[in-house]
């Protein structure tokens, strides 16, 4: 019995201090948040797969490939907040599809939460799905500035159970 009326006390007490930590202090002076800004565009590139990679591709779909391979597609990427100094976190969507020079259809998407440095310095990671299963995916690299259109440049690897892929992706965009 005791033990219901702690846990009761400890439900209100939570329950009644949970409002209080919402209410802002009006003698703090907050910054404005910038509004949110959208940097999508094309992609191209090329990735390497392992070995691993090439088999089991070949195993799970019955598509052969050789370890290299291009890439085609587009990035989503919405620029959610911009610091003072520069520093801008960005979430991304890259969809892509590779190997159709070899005449396959191999598709890609990559969700990336990441930050980027007013010098255009980024890094971004978060999960990857192809045909070939579910991975983690890494990716840096830096954009390029001249007027209104930014030029990125990134590297990406991708390491799974069967192996490891890298990317090289290029594209544009511009800033509106």
């Amino acid at each position: 019995m005791s033990r219901m009326l702690l846990a009761s006390l400890f439900v209100l007490f939570v329950a009644s201090s949970a409002p209080a930590q919402g209410v802002p202090d009006p003698n703090i002076d907050l910054p404005k948040a910038p509004p949110s800004v959208r940097l999508s565009g094309p992609r191209v590139g090329v990735t390497f797969l392992s070995d691993g990679v090439v088999d089991k591709l070949a195993d799970d779909t019955g598509v052969s490939v050789s370890p290299t391979i291009t890439q085609f597609g587009w990035q989503f990427e919405k620029r959610f907040y911009s610091g003072e100094n520069g520093l801008t976190a960005v979430s991304e969507w890259v969809t892509l599809v590779g190997g159709l020079e070899q005449g396959v259809f191999l598709p890609s998407v990559s969700w990336l939460i990441g930050l980027r440095t007013g010098s255009g310095i980024e890094f971004a990671v978060g999960p990857n799905l192809t045909p070939v299963g579910t991975a983690f995916a890494a990716a840096a690299g830096v954009t390029l500035r001249s007027g209104r259109l930014n030029f990125p440049l990134n590297i990406a690897v991708v390491p799974s159970k069967s192996g490891v892929r890298v990317s090289f992706l290029a594209g544009f965009n511009a800033r509106k």
